[in-house]
Order: structure tokens, then sequence, then C-alpha cells
């Protein structure tokens, strides 16, 4: 008589298909099936494949579209129709638009206020509830230390990260002892498609030399949801920035933010 297989716990991980998201997605295939969800269906896909025969993780592609307000609840009741248990929860989805607000596209940062706040905060509300009934779940969400300030030339985006930091933080507080952790990633500039999305310049702290690799701000984060830890910076550039933020007058913070974003336009 041969066993049962073992049956994995699942992980669901927004904004799949691109940057930060695959690197999540394939450090969390060795020992997890994953649920993948992002706009563009055929990303999602070809990661499928890939995480399926590669590393062995059953994958379920279910794209979705976070900046849609009825998305996250239509994500959530596919998910439970498919019978899919969620152990760990990574809202990594989000994106931002660089230049003044009064000359913005309201409804782009409305978009970005509904995909980096409103469907995280949903997200989570849909299934943190079920994870305390189980005593046990991982939420990993994705910040930033642009969280840490606000970021005139990117209110909107800065001030969004700001909530995620802040939100984060307050549940990990409120979820101890119950077996459910929440942990913040806040990664710096990232070699991703952020900066062509925001209209940022690929220069300076954006470009291919400075700017960290995808792999490993991942894999900083995979390590702070596994030990349950509240925040973790990767690279010791980020590090020393927060750190110096400490002893430095906020106006001047504020005033090199401006100066360096105004730069990148």
């Amino acid at each position: 008589m041969t066993d049962a297989p073992v049956s994995r716990p699942v992980a669901l991980v927004t904004g799949a298909s691109a940057g930060i998201g695959v690197e999540l997605a394939r450090l969390l295939a060795p020992d997890h099936d994953l649920i993948l969800t992002a706009r563009r269906a055929d990303a999602l896909h070809t990661l499928a494949t890939e995480l399926s025969q590669k590393r062995g993780a059953k994958c379920h592609v279910f794209p979705a579209d976070l900046a849609d307000p009825a998305a996250p609840k239509a994500l959530f009741d596919t998910i439970r129709a498919a019978r899919l248990t969620v152990d760990v929860l990574v809202n990594n989805a989000g994106f931002g638009d660089l230049g003044p607000f009064a000359k913005a596209d309201l409804a782009k940062l409305l978009r970005v206020l509904q995909v980096n706040v409103t469907a995280l905060t949903e997200l989570t509300g849909l299934f943190l509830p079920e994870m305390v009934a189980r005593n046990r779940g991982r939420i990993l969400n994705v910040g930033s230390i642009a969280g840490f300030q606000p970021g005139p030339m990117m209110a909107v985006y800065y001030a969004s990260k700001a909530y995620v930091n802040s939100f984060s933080e307050a549940l990990h507080s409120e979820l101890r002892g119950t077996g459910v952790s929440v942990s913040v990633l806040c990664p710096g500039p990232v070699a991703t498609e952020f900066a062509a999305a925001a209209g940022i310049r690929p220069e300076g702290a954006f470009s291919a030399g400075q700017a960290m690799a995808a792999r490993p701000v991942a894999e900083a984060g995979i390590r702070a949801m596994r030990s349950g830890t509240r925040l973790v910076l990767p690279g010791w550039r980020n590090k020393l920035l927060v750190f110096a933020e400490r002893f430095v007058p906020r106006g001047l913070t504020i005033r090199a933010v401006k100066w360096m974003l105004s730069k990148r336009l």
C-alpha cells in the first residue's frame, strides 16, 4: 500500500507576472503550491509551466486586475470555489506614478491607491480570519523604503507605501500569539518594470548598476516571512538610509527626495 500524497501549503502571490513577484513565486514553489495572479495571463501561464516542471509546484492561474474595485472579492470567491485554502498570502502587486500631483492623471493615481492600499487591505481582510481560525498562516506585504518619508513628485505612491508599512507592523503586533504572522518587505529601487511603468528614467538609483536585483530582495522577504519578522530592509544601502533619516531634519529629507525625483522626470 502506498502512502497518500502529502498536501502542500498553498501560497497566493499577487503581481506574479514580473519582477519581485516572479522571484517570490520561484522561492515558494519548492515547498508550496501556488495561486498566481496579475493582469497578464500569458506571463502567469509561462511562470506556472516553469514552476510546475522545474520545482514540482501545482499552480493555479487566476488573472485579475486589482485596480478594479470588484477584483479582490472576485479573486477570493474564485479561490473558494476551487476549494483552495490559502496558507500564505503575498501582497506584492503595486505601482506608482512620477510627477507633480496638480498635473497628474487623477484616474491613474486612484488606481495606484486601489492596488497599493485598498486591494491589499481587502485581500488581507478576506483571508486573515480563516488563518486565525486555523491558528496558522503567513502574510507578506511588499512595502517600500518610500514609506518612511513623504515623496514630493510621487506623493501618492510614497503615501500608499507609508500605509502598507504602518498597516503591516500594526497587524504583526495584533496577531502575536495567534499562529499567524505579518511581515513587511521594504525594498528601495529594484531592477524591475516599476520604473518604466511609473515614468522614471532608468538612471541614478534606478540604473542597472545601483538598483538591487529582484532575486535578493525576494529572498530577504521570504526569510522574514518564514521567521515571522516584522519588517525587513534588504540591502545595506537601504538599512543605512532609513537609519540616517532618524538624525536628519524632516524638512531636509523631504527636499532631498524632491530633488532626487525631479531629476528622474
